[in-house]
Formats: structure tokens, C-alpha cells, sequence
């Protein structure tokens, strides 16, 4: 299982956005949405061995899994209409319990922190980030939880959190790339088994 957690700092958690507008008065809801497109589709067809887990705000997390997700298309409008469906359940998540407005699609009113500890349970903590080791140094881990931030950088909370919980610190590149161009390059780099098997 591959699992990309990634934080949207200024994502809205209330469904009243504009579609039209989601890099505006959305909070940059549109590079949630291509990072959920970036980890989950192929060219003809979706990666049911990955989760995604969006934390919005650090009030609710929306998770997205490979396996199950129906009616999900790569564009950012769909894949915003399905976070806006899941926004508008949150009411029916108690806890840490989730609901599940569309298959796939859970919401909880998780936080960055819980989503962390719970998905570091699972999987080999790495977190992608332009100060860490060159990817292509590290050994491509079995189940790869990698976390990363939106367009804003962690604060200093969650960056101790992560010192604390993460296995690995590693860049994809010498350049600064977009969040959803990481997650591509970091699904590149496992599928060919950390660049030794194309």
C-alpha cells in the first residue's frame, strides 16, 4: 500500500466554495485536487494500491482509496465536487470515526497530527521535503506513508511532530517541484523499484 498524506493549510472545511474558483477563494483547493488525481490515476485506469488522505485545515481529513473510489475523474472540478460531498458529511463523523459519502470517499474530523500517528501505524514515514536526503539514496520502503504540505511549509508543531514520527526525510529533485508533480515523481521512483527497474 502506498499512502500520500498531504496537508492543505488554507483548505476550506465548510462545502460553501466555489467550484470555479479553487485557487482563489478556495484556499489552493486545486493542488489537493491534482494531488489526489497525480496519486491516484494511471492513464487508463486508477492505482487501487494506494490511499490518499487529505487534512484540511488540520480540522477534518478526507481519505481516498484506490480500491474502492467510484465516480472520481482527474479533473480538479470532479475531484473538488467529491471533496465538497465529503465536506458536507462531516457531520456524520463522530470522533475519529469516519463517514463515507461516496464509495472510497471517508471523511473524519481528524487533524494533521492523529492522521500522521494513525497512517505511521501502517507504513515507513517519509516525508518529502526540499531539505532531505536525495530520494534516489534512499531504499524504496514496502508500504510508504510520504507526507507532504500544500503550497505553505509546515509550522514549527508539525514539523517536530514529523521529526518525531518520520523514518525518512528525502527531496525528489535539486528543484522545488508542486506538490502533485512530488507525488508523481515519488510513484515513479517505486515503480521502478528506487530507479534501478524499468
Amino acid at each position: 500500500m502506498r499512502h500520500f498524506v498531504v496537508h492543505g493549510h488554507d483548505a476550506p472545511t465548510t462545502a460553501d466554495f466555489d467550484l470555479s474558483d479553487l485557487a482563489g477563494g478556495a484556499g489552493r483547493l486545486d493542488v489537493l485536487c491534482r494531488c489526489v488525481s497525480a496519486a491516484l490515476f494511471l492513464s487508463h485506469g486508477i492505482r487501487e494500491d494506494v490511499r490518499v488522505s487529505l487534512v484540511l485545515a488540520d480540522e477534518l481529513t478526507v481519505r481516498f482509496e484506490g480500491s474502492d473510489v467510484r465516480y472520481l475523474n482527474p479533473d480538479e472540478r470532479n475531484v473538488a465536487g467529491m471533496l465538497r460531498k465529503a465536506i458536507e458529511a462531516k457531520s456524520r463523523a463522530i470522533g475519529h470515526r469516519e463517514a463515507e459519502p461516496s464509495p472510497g470517499v471517508h471523511v473524519s474530523t481528524r487533524g494533521f497530527e492523529p492522521t500522521v500517528e494513525a497512517a505511521a501505524r501502517d507504513g515507513t514515514v517519509v516525508q518529502l521535503h526540499e531539505d532531505g536526503a536525495p530520494l534516489a539514496d534512499v531504499e524504496p520502503p514496502a508500504n510508504p506513508v510520504f507526507v507532504l504540505s500544500d503550497h505553505r511549509d509546515f509550522t514549527d508543531e508539525e514539523a517536530a511532530l514529523l521529526e518525531d514520527v518520520c523514518d525518512e526525510r528525502v527531496r525528489v529533485g535539486p528543484a522545488v517541484l508542486h506538490a502533485d508533480h512530488t507525488v508523481t515523481v515519488a510513484h515513479n521512483y517505486l515503480d521502478t523499484e528506487g530507479y534501478t527497474t524499468y
